[in-house]
């Protein structure tokens, strides 16, 4: 599945959620505010899903006077790639990861934490910015952004329906205006709404990842800084908690989650150790 078909696929499944719950919640009136409310987080999803994922983290744009080494790496492996030269943000978190984001190459970003500056050397960080490059260069870091804005909705979705239903159905009885589950259906969905959050999440194949470590090896020039920085960055991130919103996991080089044993069960990263053997096995 190509990745505009599964942006396609992920902004149509989001409207039907809306429209399920909307209903639910207020009937036929509900219904059409769920409409609006869907047109309008489609459209602010593709223009500002990057900037709201980057807010939401606290990063901060740094030029090449205030972080010289990591802005002349960044154009390098940009100028490799045959890139536009992406947009540099610094997180203030000592946890070690990294993402980028953006909906297209020329509107690009890629964020790095102060953790993973300090205990990265150079090769390694090469790889894993270039890594970061391979997503924007796959074109598929605009499904990543939209990803974490619609989970994090139908997150939203779900605490509406649960105080709902505790509210006894905002007052209304089941068969008003048109609605069909009442309390029950509520609680269903708002136990229905984070479990297809996480789906959404893992609907974005764990093969993006294979990719994004073959095509940054490949910019790098090496995949031995890459393999290097993933054993790092998996040690570290077992140690070291990283203040990180489950709905974002996926767009990070590594679990941001991986010290949190249930939220393993549903990781949108392939085995660290199975990227590592991949790219030590490349020639």
């Amino acid at each position: 599945m190509t990745n505009t078909l599964k942006t396609t696929v992920l902004l149509a499944g989001l409207t039907a959620f809306f429209l399920i719950i909307g209903q639910y919640l207020g009937g036929q009136n509900g219904l059409i505010i769920a409409f609006i409310f869907a047109a309008v987080m489609n459209l602010g999803s593709y223009w500002f899903s990057d900037k709201i994922v980057l807010a939401m983290y606290r990063a901060r744009q740094v030029n090449a006077t205030e972080a010289p080494e990591l802005h002349q790496t960044v154009a390098e492996l940009a100028q490799n790639a045959g890139l536009p030269m992406p947009r540099v943000y610094i997180i203030p978190q000592d946890a070690p990861n990294a993402f980028a984001t953006g909906r297209n190459p020329e509107h690009a970003a890629v964020a790095v934490t102060e953790g993973i500056l300090r205990i990265l050397n150079r090769d390694e960080l090469k790889g894993v910015l270039a890594h970061e490059l391979g997503h924007v260069k796959n074109r598929d870091i605009l499904i990543g952004s939209i990803a974490a804005t619609l989970a994090g909705a139908i997150m939203m979705l779900a605490s509406m329906a649960r105080w709902s239903a505790f509210l006894g159905g905002m007052g209304r009885s089941d068969d008003e205006g048109g609605g069909g589950g009442g309390i029950v259906g509520l609680i269903v969905m708002s136990i229905l709404a984070p479990i297809a959050a996480m789906l959404i999440q893992m609907a974005i194949s764990r093969s993006r990842e294979y990719q994004a470590d073959s095509t940054g090896a490949r910019i790098a020039g090496s995949p031995w800084g890459l393999a290097g920085a993933l054993q790092k960055l998996d040690n570290a991130a077992k140690r070291i908690p990283m203040t990180a919103s489950p709905q974002t996991a996926h767009m990070f080089i590594v679990n941001p989650l991986s010290g949190r044993s249930m939220l393993n069960l549903f990781s949108t990263h392939p085995p660290i150790e199975e990227r590592i053997e991949r790219l030590r096995a490349m020639r």
